[in-house]
């Protein structure tokens, strides 16, 4: 089985067709994309025990939100842990273990559900299935990178496109799962996670037997790699991980990164319940399902188109583009629920999620363009420690302000308003982040021999 699993084994040969590559990275993302679809279970979960109604014993928004804050949190963790280990082992075997997580993170978690044990929910879900999410996150980054570096951009984009489209398909197919297995005695939660569980391993397993890596020093037919401009954030040279924590550029692209994941994500963790009560009496949980289906649409349409046009005009100039238009709409959202026009309140959303899953497709290429492509899927790995502090701090942010709001006398469809002004004032301060970014250092890139034989640069850090 190892033998199976090596990068060795998977070493492409002559002829082998790149574009075979796009769809193994999609199976991976479409599955662990289930995340985003996540809120579709917190009112189901909070009405375990009366079924029909929240009774006395049952779990309370605010504990469940922790399921979903644990699982982004530990996704951060474990890809800033795992990363070199995703790297050096390459894709087959890295998403194969994903798979394993994430399929067995949903069956412990359907046991926790079951006995009515929120920790090990927290453990099943959270831990196991977010290790799951982290690994299989990064799996493909550095792979595409290297079967595409004449669109760096575009290639990262049709990968984690399919972690923002994961929700289109999980959401409505969780909600006809439970409509199929509830019954006067259960909500049909647990019935749905064990089926999902044993689906996702499935899928994301024949993607992961499906990738190759490229032979050493290939490259796609008649291309040459563009020479590194003096001044340009595209470098040619290679920092390592270690080398990369200690520039200002890593600290700062973690600034723009977790802000812009806070201010959508929080909103995704709540978007089922949050549209009903804005629209109460308007909106039922089959068509808020719907809305998050929807957001998740263009959360992986956005993650395509973003990173594609960053190829064009830069990753700079294209988080410069976030940052401004998201800003306006977070401030415009809390008028359009006064004016109660769903759909312009959910044509905002569609567009601020285009950026939010664009944020997150841009940004490998970003580090590449920064740090090299040698050590990618590692420095992508840490980096992504910002949407493990963001998965705690949106979620928090949307679930314990409204719930400060309603306590206060605030009614519920009035209860976001203060979260998206909020949310607007980090893309503010991420907006300045991202202007701040300037070229690495020669000090800090990996050493090099030049012409004469001589080192160019300081020694590699490990």
């Amino acid at each position: 089985m190892a033998e199976l699993l090596s990068k060795a084994r998977i070493v492409a040969k002559p002829g082998f067709n790149r574009w075979l590559i796009p769809p193994c990275a999609l199976a991976t993302h479409l599955c662990i994309g289930q995340a985003y679809a996540f809120s579709v279970f917190n009112l189901p979960l909070a009405k375990q025990l009366g079924v029909t109604k929240s009774i006395p014993g049952d779990w309370k928004l605010t504990e469940l939100g922790w399921i979903f804050t644990i699982a982004i949190a530990v996704l951060g963790l474990s890809a800033a842990l795992f990363g070199k280990w995703v790297q050096s082992q390459g894709p087959r075997k890295s998403g194969f273990v994903a798979a394993i997580c994430w399929g067995l993170g949903f069956v412990v978690g359907a046991v926790g559900i079951s006995t009515h044990q929120l920790w090990l929910v927290y453990f099943g879900y959270g831990v196991i299935g977010g290790c799951g999410l982290g690994i299989g996150y990064i799996t493909p980054v550095s792979t595409l990178i290297s079967w595409f570096p004449d669109r760096r951009g575009m290639s990262t984009g049709m990968a984690i496109m399919g972690f923002g489209g994961g929700a289109m398909i999980a959401s409505p197919l969780s909600d006809l799962l439970m409509k199929h297995f509830a019954s006067a005695t259960s909500t049909g939660v647990v019935q749905t996670w064990i089926v999902l569980g044993i689906v996702y391993l499935i899928v994301m397993s024949l993607g992961a037997f499906g990738y190759r890596v490229p032979a050493a020093g290939w490259t796609p037919a008649g291309w040459v790699a563009p020479p590194a401009r003096a001044g340009s954030l595209i470098t040619d040279r290679n920092v390592t991980p270690g080398h990369a924590l200690g520039t200002k550029q890593f600290w700062l692209l973690w600034v723009v990164l977790c802000f812009n994941v806070t201010a959508g994500i929080g909103v995704l963790s709540q978007a089922s319940p949050m549209i009903q009560e804005v629209f109460k009496g308007k909106i039922n949980p089959s068509a808020a399902a719907g809305f998050v289906g929807l957001l998740s649409l263009f959360n992986m349409a956005g993650r395509f188109f973003w990173a594609s046009l960053s190829d064009k005009i830069g990753r700079k100039a294209t988080y410069a583009c976030f940052f401004t238009l998201g800003t306006a709409l977070y401030a415009l959202v809390p008028q359009v629920g006064r004016f109660g026009s769903v759909m312009l309140y959910v044509a905002c959303f569609c567009v601020i999620l285009t950026m939010y899953g664009g944020g997150f497709a841009t940004i490998p290429a970003y580090l590449a363009d920064v740090f090299g492509t040698k050590y990618v899927s590692a420095v992508h790995g840490l980096l992504l420690t910002a949407w493990s502090a963001a998965g705690v701090f949106g979620p928090m942010l949307v679930n314990y302000i409204r719930q400060y709001q309603i306590d206060s006398g605030v009614p519920k469809d009035q209860a976001y308003n203060v979260t998206m002004y909020i949310m607007a004032g980090l893309l503010v301060i991420a907006f300045f982040a991202n202007i701040a970014v300037k070229p690495v250092s020669a000090e800090h890139q990996e050493k090099v021999e030049n012409e004469s034989g001589a080192k160019a640069t300081r020694p590699a850090m490990a």
